[in-house]
């Protein structure tokens, strides 16, 4: 008896350390978030900074603190969570891109963003897959098949504008912003839905059925995720309308609105559709429809609370890929041949480039044959700058990676090692050198 209840206290003081040390983590983590915030601040009148670079440096820093005071143990404050990130951080980021988007501009050159966005990204895909396929396959990188070259063509074909975006203006350039930001969320839509199908079919035996199933399955995936968006969103517009909260208190209808915001993406993730697509539509309509049917505090209280969820969101992902850029048990797999991860990685950031240059100039040239207006038409300096705006690699891609290469965010193979640690130096490469480019 006396041992049993030895054995109960010395696990319930293990549960209370466990919990201390993740209310440690958590402060540390918070605290690290406010640092990012004011230090952005700071540094915003500089122009060659903003809070999303600052919060990568910051979170490679503060792995660096934690690896030495570990012993080379750990780089990490958190463990890196697939669900964290797609039903927790990418909702609201993506929400309130298409809730805070200028309509007039987005539908206008609607076509030539799901031009850019959709055939473009396949394109990529296709380009960097096939790459891959005739490069790595000389390299002695480990086992990989077909379905791996594919996922790898659609982890980093997803590309990650925000750097870009944050120094382009709607109303000085509002044809630049509105091809950057529109294929920007429609690429990573694609990417994601291009992942999701590829991870569902055995391609390691392609033939023509499967081909088309393929084909089918991710054009089903596509509409009918814009669809549920669509929907939800004209709900949304029609409970608040017709119940008109907005008389006995705005709480009411900033919380439904937030509410039916997320559930849209939930239940687009209940019935394995597209979130990120179909919580963009959703945005797009409330901000249409829905917003015009609140009060006048809450239109004010809604735009801010979505933009507000979004940059923390946003801040919060940056941090943490900072932090795990330096995950030692990812490094220690590729530590006896440095060089084949460094020519992996410059092999797919050549890709990348590749990949742009090869849909977005002749895209650009069918586009311009539709319109009749100089103004409307994409000239090539427009043209080069959404080629270098599409070439970051982000957050969609880190989670794409870790899906698909590791297992509950541990990696046991060479050959998925050495793609993790490549994903994570493209990310690092081109968000930290093409956003100070941009931001120049």
């Amino acid at each position: 008896m006396e041992a049993y209840m030895s054995s109960i206290g010395s696990k319930l003081q293990m549960l209370y350390t466990s919990d201390h040390a993740s209310v440690v983590s958590m402060n540390l983590f918070v605290a690290l978030l406010c640092a990012c915030i004011v230090i952005g601040h700071l540094l915003e009148e500089t122009r060659w900074m903003n809070e999303s670079i600052t919060a990568l440096i910051i979170g490679v820093g503060t792995g660096i603190v934690i690896l030495l005071i570990s012993g080379g143990k750990s780089s990490r404050l958190l463990v890196f969570s697939e669900d964290l990130f797609f039903i927790y951080l990418l909702p609201p980021i993506i929400f309130n891109a298409g809730f805070q988007v200028k309509k007039k501009q987005f539908f206008r050159n609607f076509m030539t963003i799901m031009l850019f966005g959709a055939v473009g990204t396949l394109i990529c895909c296709a380009i960097i897959s096939i790459g891959a396929m005739q490069i790595f396959e000389k390299m002695d990188i480990g086992p990989l098949d077909i379905g791996d070259y594919l996922a790898i063509g659609a982890i980093f074909a997803a590309t990650d504008s925000v750097c870009t975006l944050q120094v382009l203006s709607q109303d000085d350039t509002p044809l630049l912003y509105s091809l950057v930001f529109g294929e920007g969320v429609v690429n990573d839509a694609t990417s994601v839905v291009l992942f999701n199908a590829i991870q569902s079919f055995d391609l390691t035996n392609i033939n023509a059925v499967i081909a088309w199933e393929f084909v089918r399955n991710f054009l089903y995936l596509f509409l009918t995720s814009t669809m549920l968006g669509v929907l939800t969103g004209l709900v949304s517009a029609y409970i608040i309308k017709k119940l008109y909260f907005g008389r006995h208190s705005t709480d009411r209808e900033v919380a439904l609105m937030i509410l039916m915001a997320y559930l849209s993406y939930m239940l687009a993730e209940l019935f394995y559709l597209s979130g990120i697509l179909t919580v963009f539509f959703c945005g797009i309509v409330m901000s249409h429809y829905t917003w015009h049917n609140v009060t006048e505090s809450s239109r004010v209280t809604t735009k801010h609370a979505f933009a507000t969820l979004s940059f923390v969101a946003e801040i919060f992902i940056f941090l943490y890929v900072g932090m795990d850029a330096l995950d030692i048990e990812k490094w220690r797999f590729v530590s006896d041949s440095p060089g084949t991860s460094v020519a992996v990685s410059s092999i797919l950031l050549c890709l990348v480039m590749v990949g742009r240059a090869a849909f977005v100039f002749p895209l650009s040239f069918v586009s311009n044959l539709s319109k009749k207006s100089p103004n409307e038409k994409i000239g090539f300096r427009q043209q080069f700058i959404i080629w270098w705006a599409g070439l970051m690699r982000g957050a969609v891609s880190m989670a794409l990676a870790y899906n698909k290469f590791t297992s509950a965010g541990h990696t046991n193979l060479r050959a998925n090692a050495i793609m993790i640690t490549s994903t994570i130096t493209v990310v690092l490469f081109s968000t930290v050198v093409s956003g100070f480019l941009s931001c120049e």
